[in-house]
């Protein structure tokens, strides 16, 4: 149904009648606004890349200032949803990013795709989600990156770039309302009070009381306050001279976590129903320093950037009613990283090379301890091992064990410092209609852990027994206490030899085609959480042994089968602590194509990528309360991306993308299953976006411009794990918005997931459970703007 009526959409809109259009272009360029003809032109700063990346050898999506602001573009999440073969879902918080890009990707850690805001790198994913606004131009670039941007390009980067006021100058102010309760506020001011000196200062606020109720409390669980700050100068003494310094500073305080409970009796989802404390808090302060240097046939560039992040996560970690066990996760970070470059002007023609070096140091310092409660000391501790003595012969099951505390902590503290150095060149040699680039990278990265884990627990053993049948039973008692702790200092060493080849032949005006082969890299890490288990598994070891110690020779031989039953602790821990690096090589050819006179463009690309050691996020078997990455032996993806815009007439734009993954498990054995030629979990198999706008010039005297624009989204299939059991659907989206302009003010009517679509954006399992956050509803809004 729903794709018949996007289809009846799009042709009622195509068959606007053609009079709107009979004015000259002329005329309607005229009555385009500044921001509009700015999106067009999107004068950005590349210290790596071209300025049209159709003219480079690779895959990507440039969405302009006018669509992001059209098509209400205010996060990465919203930006996916334009971009072939890219997965942004939105759920959690603003700290769950996760992301997924032609089978790559990871819901914890380090990322597959880089972020970059005005050359300034964003190192921690858990800074990725945050609101955008008075954005010049989004680039996602698909494919590794890995030769110029290093780790964690393996799948590709993100470049966003803000208004420049060099090439604006006014001041913009909007504010919204829509669904859940939403009001924001946004305003800017843009000046160029000489020519050799431009600045500009804004910020935005955003209020929501929330989408999806919290059964147990009966209020909004994802209620949500932000705030953010921008301050950019850019002074340009000279013709060849240009500093440019980006200084942003944002507050996130919401809720979120809205999972329900998976009831696999009659497949159902239950409320979100949860007792303790959910919810996310995050400060973050960013400067980036832009130099560049033109001394006419070289550019020298440097960009020095300084980053902190302070957020701290809260979880009720089961989900339920139960007084199980919760977690709080606070982290403290700061990375400087310094990259210079030198590369040859695009004026010389026939030989174009670049060569960098890029530095960084990242310091992190975590806390993390999870607080187990009374139904969690029952249920996942005490449970178990009374179970077990009731296994046993006589008098043994009638041992019992229990805590003296209701609640106890196992805490845990992480310093996690991480350096890297790299050199890396890039050379493109113009032979004809051919152009030949090959490139390398000398990659060095040391990572540490320093960790400190503790937990004590005073514990109650008694046990019945009969020494003679001529006597009264009687209980023998133990009371006493442990404290387990367990510290270390660890340490990793990568070095990296990333290289790329590519082949480019020029058609003129009409486009290019090109072939690329490029090695991909993804830094392996530290599996932090997974600590919890590891320390309550050892915790349970040393209660153990210290009973055996005390009750000494009360207990006799009878004590001998207390050892067993699984209390020993049940992971390798040098094994699961640290997961290796992640590599691919990825083939593919692909074409950028303009015709009509530039009034149609179109992209297509075709790709195989080979990875082994894929890092996945799995949830161990059993009633375990962490998580932890683990390495994929190796793992292909097979697809391609193919969109088409076209600018029929000034008034008439269609836009369509398409992305297909097939990504599957080449070699994949834990131990207890092999997941071979099963597809990787969480990445959609499809992703398609049609987008249809209509503008009506010089729409009389009630306004100056109308455009009407109508959006589809659909995505899927998903599996949602590794043996292929759960999934979700293909599911389809419809956007549609009205905006009005007259002068200097404007007004948009839009609307979100128009027809109330039910999908799932996500799927874990927590002590045993499995639990799904659902996509927001409808979603309807307004916004009034205005320039001065």
């Amino acid at each position: 149904m729903y794709r018949s009526l996007l289809i009846l959409a799009l042709a009622v809109t195509a068959y606007v009648p053609s009079f709107a259009a009979s004015d000259s272009y002329k005329a309607a360029e005229n009555k385009k606004d500044t921001v509009t003809v700015l999106s067009e032109v999107a004068v950005v700063a590349k210290m790596k890349q071209k300025n049209d990346l159709r003219e480079d050898p690779l895959s990507s999506t440039t969405i302009k200032l006018g669509e992001i602001e059209r098509r209400q573009v205010v996060s990465l999440h919203d930006a996916s949803m334009q971009t072939p073969n890219l997965h942004i879902p939105s759920y959690g918080s603003k700290m769950t990013s996760s992301i997924y890009i032609r089978g790559l990707g990871s819901r914890i850690d380090h990322p597959a795709i880089g972020m970059y805001v005005d050359n300034i790198p964003y190192l921690n994913k858990n800074g990725f989600d945050t609101d955008l606004w008075d954005i010049m131009r989004i680039e996602v670039l698909r494919g590794p990156q890995s030769t110029l941007y290093g780790r964690n390009t393996i799948g590709g980067i993100i470049n966003v770039y803000t208004l420049s006021p060099k090439v604006y100058q006014g001041a913009r102010f909007s504010a919204g309302y829509s669904s859940g309760e939403t009001y924001s506020i946004k305003g800017s001011v843009y000046m160029k009070p000489s020519d050799k000196v431009a600045l500009s200062i804004g910020g935005n606020y955003l209020s929501r009381g929330g989408f999806f109720t919290n059964e147990y409390t009966g209020e909004k669980c994802d209620d949500e306050e932000s705030a953010s700050g921008r301050f950019r100068f850019i002074y340009t003494p000279n013709s060849r001279l240009t500093i440019d310094n980006s200084f942003l500073i944002g507050r996130v305080d919401q809720g979120g976590y809205a999972y329900r409970l998976y009831n696999s009796a009659d497949n159902t989802l239950e409320p979100v129903n949860y007792n303790d404390e959910c919810g996310y808090e995050r400060t973050t302060i960013s400067n980036g320093l832009s130099v560049s240097y033109n001394t006419g046939k070289h550019i020298l560039s440097s960009v020095t950037t300084w980053q902190y992040l302070d957020d701290c996560m809260t979880l009720d970690q089961d989900f339920t009613p139960a007084g199980m066990f919760t977690l709080k996760q606070a982290q403290h970070e700061n990375t400087f990283t310094q990259d210079f470059t030198i590369k040859r002007s695009e004026q010389e023609r026939k030989w174009q090379w670049l060569t960098g070096v890029t530095l960084f140091h990242k310091e992190m310092e975590m806390d993390a301890p999870v607080r187990f409660k009374k139904d969690g000391i029952n249920n996942l501790i005490l449970g178990g091992i009374n179970g077990m003595f009731q296994g046993m012969p006589a008098p043994m099951n009638t041992a019992r064990l229990q805590f003296a505390q209701d609640e106890f902590d196992l805490s845990s503290t992480f310093d996690m410092p991480v350096m890297g150095a790299a050199l890396y060149h890039q050379s493109q040699l113009n032979a004809g209609k051919f152009t030949f680039t090959a490139g390398v990278r000398f990659d060095y990265e040391r990572a540490k852990l320093n960790y400190l884990s503790n937990s004590s627990v005073d514990y109650i053993y008694s046990m019945t027994v009969q020494m003679h049948p001529m006597m009264p039973p009687r209980e023998i008692k133990v009371e006493s206490g442990v404290n387990t702790t367990m510290d270390d200092k660890l340490s990793e060493n990568w070095f990296e030899v990333l290289p790329k080849f590519g082949v480019q032949y020029s058609l003129g005006k009409k486009g290019n085609i090109y072939a690329t082969v490029t090695r991909g890299f993804k830094a392996g890490g530290y599996n932090t959480q997974i600590f919890s288990d590891i320390l309550q598994n050892q915790l349970k070891s040393d209660l153990m042994a210290d009973l055996m110690e005390k009750a000494g020779g009360a207990f006799g031989s009878m004590g001998g089968g207390m050892q067993g039953g699984g209390t020993t602790p049940g992971y390798p821990v040098d094994e699961v602590i640290t997961y290796k690096p992640e590599y691919s090589w990825n083939y593919e050819v692909g074409t950028h194509l303009s015709l009509l006179s530039g009034k149609l463009n179109a992209d297509a690309a075709l790709f195989y990528i080979d990875c082994t050691d894929q890092q996945l996020t799995i949830f161990p078997d059993g009633k375990t309360t962490g998580r932890m990455m683990t390495n994929a032996g190796k793992t292909r993806s097979i697809g391609g991306e193919i969109a088409i815009n076209a600018q029929l007439t000034p008034s008439l734009n269609l836009g369509v993308s398409y992305g297909h993954t097939s990504a599957k498990f080449v070699k994949y054995d834990d131990g207890i299953n092999n997941y071979k030629d099963k597809y990787v979990p969480y990445v959609p198999q499809n992703t398609l976006a049609a987008n249809a706008s209509y503008t009506f010039w010089n729409a009389g005297k009630v306004a100056d411009k109308v455009q009407l624009r109508l959006g589809y989204n659909g995505t899927g299939k998903i599996y949602w794990d590794e043996g292929n059991l759960s999934t979700q659907k293909f599911y389809s989206l419809l956007n549609a918005s009205i905006y009005a302009e007259k002068g200097k003010f404007s007004v948009e009517l839009w609307s979100k997931n128009l027809t109330g679509t039910n999908y799932n954006a996500f799927y874990f399992v927590s002590v045993g459970n499995a639990f799904f956050s659902q996509g927001r509803a409808a979603e309807y809004g307004v916004t009034v703007s205005f320039e001065l």
